[in-house]
């Protein structure tokens, strides 16, 4: 039975996605690293451990992920001061529908805690969720499944009581290998051959998402009356 749905938040709840692939590569360019917005797709949901790993795979040793990064955090705040950020179709919606149905709602993301919060004030959802477990809280972020672990240990729930809703395959992985239902809302890329197995659903916005856990909810009343006869 589904108990809870936990969230992941760049690409899945926010549009920020788009910003962090545009600021990771003007950061680097600046820097004198010849970053492409398809070098940014591998490091979505990527703790920093591994991606500072992964971009110097690809920059070689020289590549000064904390100076990037840096640079990175300064353009991105100083676009989001100007322009805000925006949801993503159907999260109100959605929130909305799990307070309802009473199934539980917090966020695992790889974003650290501070800029989390103030990113979900801004758009007015950070009351709406029962925990937090960000990136700076586990020692292994995504793809590793411990912040996965470590949310269904703080709710009190078996990873099979819950759905994970993510938009990058990092994020799929991390959920996959904690046991968790794991839903993609596709936002910059679909969902390749290696990662739809892992999948229990996908769905083109968070709105319908309401449908899918519906269907399992369905499912689980169904089972129980057939238990009783």
């Amino acid at each position: 039975m589904i108990k809870a749905v936990i969230f992941d938040m760049d690409g899945l709840m926010l549009d920020t996605e788009i910003l962090l692939q545009r600021f990771w590569c003007e950061a680097a360019n600046e820097l004198g690293f010849p970053m492409e917005p398809y070098h940014v797709l591998g490091i979505r949901s990527l703790s920093r451990k591994y991606a500072e790993r992964h971009l110097k795979r690809v920059f070689g040793d020289g590549f000064d992920y904390m100076a990037v990064r840096a640079r990175r955090i300064e353009l991105m705040n100083a676009y989001i001061e100007k322009h805000g950020i925006r949801k993503k179709k159907g999260l109100d919606e959605l929130l909305d529908y799990l307070k309802d149905k009473n199934i539980r709602a917090a966020v695992c993301t790889a974003t650290d805690l501070q800029r989390t919060g103030k990113y979900l004030r801004s758009v007015g959802v950070y009351d709406r969720f029962d925990d937090y477990i960000c990136g700076n809280m586990v020692e292994n972020g995504k793809p590793a499944p411990d912040i996965y672990i470590n949310a269904c240990k703080r709710l009190g729930l078996d990873p099979q009581e819950c759905i994970a809703l993510e938009d990058s395959p990092n994020g799929v992985i991390s959920a996959a290998v904690a046991h968790l239902n794991v839903v993609m809302i596709p936002d910059l890329t679909q969902p390749s051959d290696d990662i739809r197995p892992l999948l229990y659903g996908c769905c083109e916005d968070l709105g319908k998402v309401r449908e899918l856990i519906d269907e399992a909810l369905n499912k689980q009343a169904k089972g129980e009356a057939n238990g009783t006869r």
